[in-house]
């Protein structure tokens, strides 16, 4: 379904967004910000699922083979407690890279999570109003939008700084 925003349409002109998605159509995401403590670069590191969900098991997949191969060092992963960042599989994943130390951010806030930040920006300002033919178009829209995001480290660095904790020790301020 669209995400419907104001627009400067002419007044009686209402825009009218015509879709054809199904009650189950779908497209999940993982994605890590990371910051870099020797040379404060701020890495979107992401992975587009059409027509799944993200569970325990396609998360520790993405921070097998996606994080912790374009990561290197250690690896301090500040996560919301959803359901998809706990289990068997993500302690596995933690138990077989001990490089790899896991905190979670208190149950409900999403004003402590950076990465909340690119959602919005991303459903708000860059997929407001757009009406994909099907799952394939959102997509290709959704991964254009990260691979925008990923090469503007003004952006990235903001969804860092929009939260009111303190990254102080890290090389985020510059």
């Amino acid at each position: 379904m669209p995400l419907v925003k104001t627009t400067l349409a002419p007044r009686g002109r209402t825009p009218v967004l015509r879709h054809r998605a199904r009650h189950r159509d779908k497209l999940s995401v993982a994605a890590a910000l990371t910051i870099s403590p020797v040379r404060g670069h701020v890495g979107l590191h992401c992975r587009t699922y059409p027509g799944g969900y993200v569970d325990a098991e396609v998360y520790a997949w993405f921070l097998r083979e996606c994080l912790l191969r374009e990561v290197r060092g250690p690896v301090v992963l500040v996560q919301d407690n959803g359901q998809m960042h706990r289990g068997p599989a993500v302690r596995a994943v933690q138990l077989d890279h001990p490089r790899l130390a896991l905190e979670q951010l208190p149950a409900y806030a999403p004003e402590l999570n950076p990465t909340e930040g690119l959602w919005n920006r991303s459903k708000d300002k860059d997929l407001a109003n757009f009406v994909p033919a099907d799952v394939q178009e959102l997509n290709d829209a959704v991964c254009d939008c990260l691979t925008e995001a990923r090469h503007d480290q003004h952006r990235l660095r903001s969804f860092f700084t929009a939260t009111p904790l303190s990254w102080r020790g890290t090389t985020l301020a510059r």
